[in-house]
């Protein structure tokens, strides 16, 4: 009952949260709260684990449940012809007999070296476990749904930048198309600008596939169709100048009370050390008490119904003083034989009996003591993953926060240079209009300030990026 409760609320919850993703999904504006809440609600990996998180509880509560008695109970019905025994009277009878047998029987388990109270922790632990599992998938989405919604962003900037480019080399080529008719420039400076421009449109189509392809990711994260007018809400400039000012070891110390996988590991070694309790305590004996209780019934089991006692003579005597004298007596009278009823039967034959029971394990081709040695690989495996966990996530702090920092430093020179390289352009532009610039000096320039507009805003999503990542390892929330 209670396992069928647990699966029609887990339905529920999917069908619900099915619900708020179609509702999401009827708009093509997307927030990246909407975009995480769709991707938590429908991708398949958070949902297994949310499932093996389920089948973690009903393991544990059954452990719980594992310390209270067991009842069984049985019946059958037999019938017999021929020479037989009649189960009532334990007595031969040679015509068919119909019998029934009843048997209800309880045990408990007293003492096992405390092999079901560790079984207990060791499911619980489990179960924690399975939840900081869980709680991992869902953050592994959450950061992964986050990089590819600042990648959409990034690619449908730098494709607006490169349609800005495209429109003014697109003016610049009808200009210059319309002075070469009249023969006041060179020929070779409007193919030149012709080939620049349409190695622009070539550019165009890079960065629309570019945009697409993060779309078609993003919509995978979070497992909707693809929806080619999606648009998202752009974040703030301001957050992509934020100073981070935690360290590498804060950051590191954090994780390591916040971070679900690494709670998961630890949980998963504690678990693993009450397992070898749990194999250590099946070398000790088994104390089990039960009861029994047992009756049936023949169809052949009669009995004779008393009519009354009478007191008189019988065909004894005794002798006094040579005189002989009759012997009195009481004496009972019955009827003919009557049929036993069915309840009769039942309660007349109840036969109950209790006591303990303990199993000493002497020799059982060293199964158990294999457990245990098959329990102490476990555990020190799964020591060995807390470990590297461990040593893993401060080496993927540090690498993070060198990027973060590698970002910053590259995002604040690549506006100096950005800066710089428009002026550059607006000078080789001026030249050129005025004749003393050439068409080579006025496009190296407009390349670099177009480079350098692409880079800066690959730069500042790259630092938002490299703080979304540190924020994740803290445990922060991410939008």
């Amino acid at each position: 009952m209670k396992i069928r409760t647990v699966f029609i609320v887990s339905l529920f919850l999917v069908m619900y949260q099915t619900g708020i993703a179609q509702n999401t999904i009827a708009g093509n504006q997307f927030t990246l709260q909407q975009c995480i809440e769709t991707g938590l609600a429908n991708n398949l990996i958070v949902f297994q684990s949310g499932m093996q998180m389920q089948n973690s509880k009903i393991a544990m509560n059954q452990a719980k449940l594992n310390l209270l008695p067991d009842i069984n109970g049985s019946a059958s019905q037999n019938f017999s012809h021929g020479r037989s025994i009649d189960p009532y009277s334990n007595s031969p009878v040679t015509q068919g007999v119909s019998s029934s047998n009843f048997n209800l029987n309880s045990g408990v388990i007293l003492f096992n070296g405390f092999s079901l109270q560790n079984t207990i922790k060791q499911y619980s632990l489990a179960y924690e476990a399975s939840k900081m599992e869980w709680q991992q998938a869902k953050d592994n989405l959450t950061i992964s749904i986050i990089l590819e919604y600042l990648q959409v962003l990034s690619s449908g900037e730098q494709l607006e930048q490169v349609k800005n480019t495209v429109t003014y080399s697109e003016k610049e080529v009808e200009r210059l198309t319309a002075l070469n008719k009249e023969g006041a420039i060179r020929p070779s400076d409007l193919s030149d600008f012709k080939g620049q421009y349409a190695g622009e449109q070539l550019s165009i189509i890079n960065a629309q596939t570019s945009l697409e392809t993060a779309k078609i990711t993003l919509c995978q994260l979070m497992n909707i169709p693809y929806n080619k007018d999606i648009t998202l809400e752009k974040i703030e400039p301001g957050s992509f100048t934020t100073k981070y000012d935690d360290t590498p070891d804060k950051i590191y110390q954090t994780a390591l009370q916040q971070f679900a996988v690494v709670k998961a590991t630890d949980l998963r070694t504690k678990s693993a050390e009450k397992a070898l309790k749990v194999a250590r305590g099946q070398l000790f004996p088994t104390l089990r008490f039960g009861v029994n209780v047992s009756t049936n019934y023949s169809s052949v089991a009669f009995q004779s119904q008393y009519l009354n006692t009478v007191y008189g003579p019988t065909s004894d005597s005794a002798n006094v003083n040579n005189i002989k004298y009759p012997v009195y007596k009481f004496r009972d009278n019955f009827t003919t034989l009557s049929k036993i009823s069915y309840r009769d039967q039942l309660n007349n034959n109840l036969y109950t009996v209790y006591g303990f029971s303990l199993n000493i394990p002497i020799f059982n081709n060293f199964v158990q003591r294999d457990r245990i040695k098959q329990a102490k690989i476990t555990l020190k495996s799964n020591e060995f993953v807390a470990k590297t966990t461990r040593t893993q996530l401060s080496q993927s702090i540090d690498q993070a926060y060198i990027y973060m920092v590698s970002a910053s430093d590259s995002y604040k020179i690549l506006i100096d240079q950005a800066e710089a390289y428009k002026e550059s352009f607006r000078a080789a532009e001026v030249r050129f209009n005025q004749g003393v610039g050439t068409s080579l000096e006025y496009l190296t320039a407009k390349n670099n300030f177009d480079k350098a507009n692409f880079s800066l805003i690959a730069a500042k999503y790259d630092y938002v990026l490299r703080t979304k990542v540190l924020d994740y390892y803290q445990g922060k929330k991410l939008w």
